[in-house]
């Protein structure tokens, strides 16, 4: 019965019909479509979301430009509801920029992937927060601050829920006066729906082998800031984006910068974690975006407000996984479910929930409980999502080939063939593979910051109101602890310390300059999970913290 407490030799716990991990939009959408099939079919459905974050929306960071596909098929009407989709777009902008101009490129070359008629600018964080609430009034049970840190199965080996963190360990992982043990939640079915690169999803793939048959995942890193600019530089629902500088033409990156309401401006930078030189500093490159001679006047008399970072996934159809397992299913970015060549994933993301509870509402009416729920990727072969993530699929290989080669090729496959050419690209390397030795690359000169309109790490991580309780373990854990001075820093002069946008790797020494060692500042991390990714022997691991922390994101 849903909701019901039970106590057992060892934690207490807690029985749902379907446990949801993550309160993004991809587990709300999973948690509002199962409530409300059950009131349209007269049933009892018991359902809680788990979120790590302080609160709803407080780990969410998108542009975002939101297509409202899902939102219209998940509530028709929205807009009656007062879903925050306020800014409709306006106008598009696509730019190549070298050092020193720009061109735009005219409106009749863009491809399909590139319009925005219809869409809205949107804060993603605002929007979760509002589908927490739909959630909430529909009956869903939410627990903002509790991270779910372990899976749980049944002696058929079948996932039957998930443990939260215990909270009071303290930094020696010793129990402290504040401990307070995890507590299980068993369910009949558990989504997995914790964003990019998820821990427990991670977890899923290597036990049940879900990508045997998947190309390599990769990844990107989006860095975003929200700016208050003068509202003679401000124009509702304009949509910019970049391509070529600052980056070298064989890195894909590019920018978006879009126009909210109330003289807000989200600006962001994403750069693709398959990058080769190991001087690249994604944070740096974004910082010096902004400076461009066609970028830098939307900011001048503006006020910085927000900053955050986050990895995404960038892979597209031929690397998703396996999305089921007995008693689970990956859904959202846990899996995979973004369009890269629109650089757009919510509505992904809503959707692969939808299609996720309407086969598990199935299986629940049928009596049926931890098997697999295949009518899922049944149901994602036969959607609109998977008829968009095929047009979109070769995509990132083409754009991997370069700047030049790969706009011309892809501008052939959108425009020419529709994203129907006869053929589909694969990804032959994990992002942690591509780095170049030091001594094989040039190093990479970044200017100082002006603190007006760039600015440094520890300054940005200040109002992303990222907070961790200071005498927790730290979550940022090695397998080798050798590996980053013998390996990494011999070998790559330690890229952990500009790929990550928080300032959380730092190389420190004795004040002559010897006894090299890697310092985690753990109390930066904004969860992004870039060193999870880019790591080059996969020695870091990001493990869950203690729920609560991490960044509280405000309107991002």
């Amino acid at each position: 019965m849903a909701g019901d407490y039970n106590c057992c030799m060892t934690r207490e716990f807690m029985e749902y019909d379907v446990v949801i991990v993550g309160g993004g939009p991809a587990g709300l959408a999973s948690a509002i479509r199962l409530k409300q099939l059950a009131q349209a079919g007269g049933k009892e459905v018991g359902v809680c979301v788990l979120e790590k974050g302080s609160e709803i929306g407080a780990h969410i960071l998108s542009g975002a430009v939101m297509d409202p596909r899902a939102m219209d098929e998940l509530f028709p009407d929205w807009k009656t509801l007062g879903a925050p989709l306020n800014t409709p777009v306006t106008e598009d902008r696509f730019m190549f920029l070298t050092e020193g101009g720009s061109f735009k490129t005219p409106g009749w070359m863009l491809p399909a992937c590139f319009q925005n008629h219809g869409n809205y600018v949107i804060s993603l964080a605002n929007v979760t927060r509002w589908l927490g609430q739909q959630a909430e009034a529909l009956g869903v049970e939410i627990f903002p601050g509790f991270a779910a840190a372990e899976i749980l199965y049944d002696d058929k080996g079948a996932v039957k829920g998930v443990a939260t963190g215990d909270m009071g360990v303290g930094r020696d992982g010793k129990k402290t006066d504040a401990y307070q043990e995890g507590m299980e939640l068993h369910a009949k079915y558990t989504f997995f729906a914790e964003g990019c690169r998820g821990n427990l999803g991670k977890l899923l793939e290597a036990k049940f082998g879900l990508r045997k048959d998947a190309d390599p995942q990769v990844y990107g890193i989006g860095l975003k800031e929200l700016w208050e600019i003068k509202p003679e530089q401000h124009q509702a629902g304009l949509v910019v984006h970049t391509a070529g500088w600052p980056l070298q033409s064989d890195t894909y990156g590019g920018s978006f910068l879009y126009h909210m309401e109330n003289n807000l401006v989200a600006v962001g930078f994403v750069v693709g974690l398959g990058y080769t030189n190991p001087y690249l500093s994604p944070y740096e490159e974004f910082q010096r975006y902004k400076t461009h001679v066609a970028i830098r006047g939307f900011f001048e008399g503006g006020k910085r407000i927000a900053y955050g970072a986050r990895a995404i996934t960038a892979g597209g159809l031929q690397s998703l996984p396996k999305v089921t397992v007995p008693g689970g299913v990956l859904v959202g970015d846990d899996a995979g479910f973004l369009n890269a060549s629109r650089i757009k994933g919510s509505h992904c993301a809503i959707k692969s929930g939808m299609l996720a509870a309407e086969a598990a509402f199935e299986a629940l009416g049928a009596g049926r409980s931890a098997d697999e729920l295949t009518k899922y990727p049944e149901a994602f072969q036969q959607s609109w999502l998977f008829d968009e993530l095929y047009r979109a699929r070769n995509f990132k290989p083409w754009m991997s080939k370069g700047l030049y080669t790969g706009t011309l090729m892809v501008g052939i496959d959108q425009v020419v063939f529709g994203g129907k050419a006869p053929w589909t690209l694969h990804h032959d390397h994990a992002d942690n593979e591509t780095l170049k030795k030091k001594t094989e690359v040039e190093p990479i000169t970044y200017p100082k910051p002006d603190g007006v309109l760039t600015f440094d790490r520890l300054s940005s991580v200040f109002i992303s109101n990222t907070n961790h309780a200071e005498d927790q373990p730290i979550h940022l854990t090695l397998k080798d602890s050798s590996v980053p001075i013998d390996v990494n820093l011999a070998l790559y002069d330690a890229p952990e310390q500009r790929y990550c946008p928080a300032g959380v790797y730092e190389i420190v020494r004795n004040d002559d300059g010897s006894s090299p060692r890697l310092q985690i500042n753990a109390q930066n991390c904004v969860h992004c999970k870039t060193c999870d990714i880019k790591d080059p022997t996969q020695n870091i691991v990001w493990v869950t913290p203690e729920g609560g922390g991490g960044p509280n994101y405000p309107n991002m």
